[in-house]
């Protein structure tokens, strides 16, 4: 059995330099590691800006996966849907001994990346902290109040947890991830479609329509929690959407952020994961169904994959 430790200067892979894997590459270049930058357009330093301060990391790009090799730590951040694009670079950084780190919406992160990195402890992620990517190596922070990440309480993600600690990533080891990875898909329920589908910012969901059928919606997704698994409350939805009216003014979602930029949607690892865990349980969930179809047609109509 493979001992899962990640011992400090190890150099660590990143597959997908967006927002998020430059917050996590950054927090690991500050306790340690080396970072390499899989493919995109080349930079040779991440800039991050976290309140009053900015940090400078070195990188080393890779434009191919020969040049990459295999990591002990691998990250993937790319958007759920092009977890597939990426299979070459796996196939190559991840071995049987790695610990890969999957940092994406939805619930199906390891069904995603495991046909591909073999025997390799797959981590997934519940990521809260909100980044925005200014520019290829560029990214500025805004935290949360309480907490960056969510890992689940188990040695893969343990050794994990300790390196991005060390960096200055606050992390919850999760008992039950299950749990944590649904109220995390309701909260992204009741914000990027619609969002998406109004062209609004987070303040729609206020509008007395919108947040009724917020609440049907997020009623669905809670019955098919529960027989997935997970501890949810009936009052879950109603505080889920209440939280989500109290954001500032202003506050928007990545799904959004996809749609004005004319690129594919991420939709199908929400209301797509969803479909499957109720046909699962053969669970009747209409409002998502008819929701799920609206978003395949938009992102059908949004052209290439940028």
């Amino acid at each position: 059995m493979t001992e899962h430790t990640l011992e400090p200067g190890e150099p660590v892979t990143i597959i997908g330099a967006g927002a998020i894997g430059m917050f996590l590459g950054a927090a690991l270049a500050r306790a340690g590691h080396p970072l390499t930058v899989c493919g995109g357009r080349p930079f040779d330093h991440i800039d991050i800006t976290d309140g009053d301060t900015i940090e400078h990391f070195p990188v080393r790009h890779t434009a191919t996966p020969a040049e990459a090799g295999p990591h002990r730590l691998v990250i993937v951040a790319v958007k759920a849907h092009h977890t597939p694009d990426v299979a070459a670079w796996l196939d190559v950084v991840a071995t049987d001994e790695s610990i890969v780190l999957v940092a994406q919406n939805g619930i199906e992160h390891r069904e995603r990346v495991a046909p591909y990195v073999g025997d390799a402890a797959v981590v997934p992620a519940i990521v809260y902290v909100p980044v925005d990517r200014t520019a290829p190596g560029q990214a500025v922070v805004h935290r949360p109040a309480d907490r960056d990440l969510t890992l689940a309480a188990d040695p893969a993600a343990e050794a994990v947890t300790a390196r991005l600690t060390a960096g200055g990533v606050r992390v919850e080891n999760a008992a039950d991830f299950t749990t944590a990875a649904w109220r995390k898909v309701l909260t992204n329920m009741g914000s990027n479609p619609i969002t998406t589908l109004t062209g609004r910012r987070t303040e729609v969901i206020r509008d007395p329509g919108i947040e009724r059928y917020a609440l049907r919606l997020l009623n669905e997704v809670a019955t098919v929690a529960r027989a997935e698994g997970a501890d949810i409350g009936e009052r879950v939805p109603v505080e889920t959407i209440a939280w989500l009216q109290n954001l500032p003014d202003g506050a928007s979602t990545s799904m959004l952020h996809d749609r004005l930029a004319g690129r594919r949607l991420e939709h199908d690892a929400l209301t797509g994961a969803i479909l499957r865990a109720a046909a699962r349980n053969r669970l009747a969930v209409p409002h998502v169904e008819s929701l799920h179809a609206v978003l395949n047609a938009l992102s059908d109509g949004q052209g290439s994959m940028s």
